[in-house]
């Protein structure tokens, strides 16, 4: 499709197609984006007993989030944290809905951490629970922006029925030759509503060709959709989170939910987790506005208005749909609040820019009528 190829975390990828970056960008946020997703990484966790609370006991003894309380149908965004509360990888955790299989929790995790991420899982699952990779048999895609549902509704109406972060299990037709089986979750990582679809590999190949057939579809890079997550204020794990901060300083402390936030919680972090939350002075991810048109990039130094190093950009670019460039980074605590000028060094000249609030273009996730 005339896509120019990079390498990215062991793949060839394509970071854009003949129509550019910005305009794969602003088609996204008017109509559909198509992605490739499929170097991520797609995991299974169940128990011998087909107890999905011996399962989910199991997963949390990993990531901060609840997972006992999981309703079929439903996904939750985490983290895996190491013993010292430092993000080995950001994922998604759903729990199954299909009958007979509501037992099972799919993980989708990051395709640059991936192998690490497994072993992570081998070594700290209990006996009676296995974690079964299935990146050799699924391929994944993302469709995402405002004519997403629409799109979607021609394969099968039901999707109609999802709202953002629940999924389900379901045949696709419509337009195909033969009706596919697909996982279908109302998720994506553009800030738009829209699909994250898993399916065999021998049928993506004629969904994404039925998918791109409609007006309304077009295949996107990797470039429009590190724009389009940047402005939608996501964090790209290996940028904006690592094992250099907790899940606290990056702001993700809505992904945990209260009974999870104590020292005593029973996850690796866990500590870690609560102190930062006690501690007022540890630096925190924010937004930041770049004056003037020129993007400020990644290991931009950020200082305050009397020359004192406080932070550093991890993200940053132009934000076609903020109009000009933005960027996030981690600033001392107490610079924070939105509003403050703050200078950041370029080509070792002090530019101005204000800390701003997250996300630079509003979400447009569905959550119901």
């Amino acid at each position: 499709m005339g896509g120019k190829m990079v390498p990215f975390a062991g793949y060839d990828m394509p970071v854009q197609y003949p129509m550019g970056v910005l305009k794969e960008h602003l088609h996204t946020r008017e109509k559909a984006g198509l992605f490739d997703v499929s170097h991520m990484g797609q995991v299974f966790i169940m128990a011998e007993d087909k107890d999905f609370l011996t399962a989910a006991k199991a997963l949390e003894k990993l990531v901060p989030a609840d997972i006992q309380s999981l309703k079929p149908g439903q996904q939750r965004y985490s983290q895996f944290l190491n013993e010292e509360g430092g993000i080995l990888d950001d994922l998604m955790i759903s729990r199954l809905e299909l009958p007979g299989y509501e037992h099972v929790l799919y993980l989708v995790v990051n395709a640059g951490c991936k192998i690490t991420d497994y072993a992570h899982l081998e070594a700290h699952m209990p006996e009676g629970v296995s974690a079964q990779v299935k990146d050799d048999t699924l391929s994944l895609i993302a469709l995402q922006g405002p004519s997403a549902a629409k799109v979607l509704e021609d394969f099968n109406p039901a999707v109609a029925d999802l709202v953002f972060m629940t999924h389900t299990d379901l045949n696709l037709a419509g337009p195909l030759d033969a009706p596919i089986w697909a996982h279908v979750s109302r998720s994506g990582y553009t800030g738009e509503d829209g699909f994250e679809i898993s399916v065999k590999h021998e049928d993506v190949g004629a969904l994404v060709e039925a998918l791109l057939a409609h007006d309304d579809v077009e295949a996107i890079g990797l470039g429009a959709r590190d724009s389009l997550r940047l402005e939608a204020g996501l964090c790209l794990y290996g940028h904006d989170i690592d094992t250099s901060v907790s899940p606290i300083e990056a702001g993700l402390f809505w992904s945990i939910q209260k009974h999870r936030r104590s020292a005593d919680a029973g996850y690796l972090g866990a500590a870690r987790v609560a102190a930062d939350l006690a501690d007022k002075t540890t630096k925190r991810l924010v937004g930041i506005k770049p004056e003037g048109r020129a993007p400020a990039r990644e290991h931009t130094e950020v200082q305050d208005m009397d020359g004192n190093t406080i932070g550093e950009i991890t993200s940053g670019g132009y934000g076609p749909t903020a109009g000009g460039p933005v960027a996030m980074g981690y600033v001392s605590r107490k610079f924070t609040k939105a509003g403050t000028d703050v200078q950041l060094i370029v080509r070792g000249k002090a530019r101005p820019a204000k800390i701003a609030k997250l996300p630079f273009a509003p979400h447009n996730y569905y959550r119901g009528a």
